[in-house]
């Protein structure tokens, strides 16, 4: 606890460059590119694919198999290829972390969707599309978010790889904290990112309970 008052009772740790309020901005930054980016792959695809069943077992084993890339290791390959002289070297580990879980809950939240309910839209006339947006996304949607949630709280947590390549971010105090030995101050940069992922998951319920029907919610719990 000493260590943790030494780091935040600091007025040195919150200004500058190298101030709390702006490594969280950087890894914000880092992780929200890498969320949207992954989510505008992994969405339309799990939705294609879920709604169609075409090309589902290659997809699904690509992105499984991408779970066991090593974050860091290719963090340092793509920085050896490309330098650091931008952001695109930590994005690329990031995604491919993210992608997975996001497209294997949406395509399981739509092939999970009772097929009597898909049945009846069909019979309603609803083709296509509009089944897919109208009754599967809306049915879906837990599994959609839980994805998203699951995504997002692995690529903040994981972002702190940005730091062993020279880059910014909530890493760069474990990093240099450790460098130096400066304990109070990797304890603070870890007690950042754990604090910075409990604030995700926080988000992420407060949307799932906003946007998400309490009977949808109901049905796909009991299941």
């Amino acid at each position: 606890m000493n260590w943790l008052a030494e780091f935040f009772g600091d007025a040195a740790n919150w200004s500058g460059p190298d101030g709390i309020p702006v490594r969280l901005l950087e890894h914000l930054e880092f992780s929200a590119i890498s969320l949207l980016l992954a989510a505008l792959v992994a969405v339309p695809l799990g939705l294609g694919i879920g709604h169609t069943g075409r090309g589902a077992l290659p997809v699904l084993l690509s992105a499984n198999a991408a779970r066991a890339l090593p974050t860091l290791g290719l963090l340092v390959l793509i920085v050896l290829l490309m330098g650091v002289g931008t952001d695109v070297p930590v994005l690329i580990p990031l995604v491919a972390l993210a992608v997975p879980p996001i497209l294997v809950n949406t395509y399981e939240g739509i092939r999970g969707v009772d097929p009597d309910l898909r049945d009846a839209a069909y019979g309603m006339g609803l083709r296509g599309r509009q089944v897919l947006g109208r009754v599967l996304v809306p049915v879906a949607l837990p599994l959609i978010l839980l994805g998203l949630r699951v995504a997002a709280i692995q690529v903040v947590s994981t972002a702190t790889v940005a730091a062993y390549v020279g880059l910014g971010g909530l890493g760069r105090f474990i990093v240099d904290g450790l460098a130096t030995k400066d304990f109070p101050r990797t304890l603070g940069g870890a007690v950042l990112v754990a604090l910075l992922a409990l604030a995700v998951q926080l988000v992420f319920t407060l949307v799932q309970r906003l946007v998400v029907s309490p009977g949808v919610s109901g049905s796909r719990a009991v299941r």
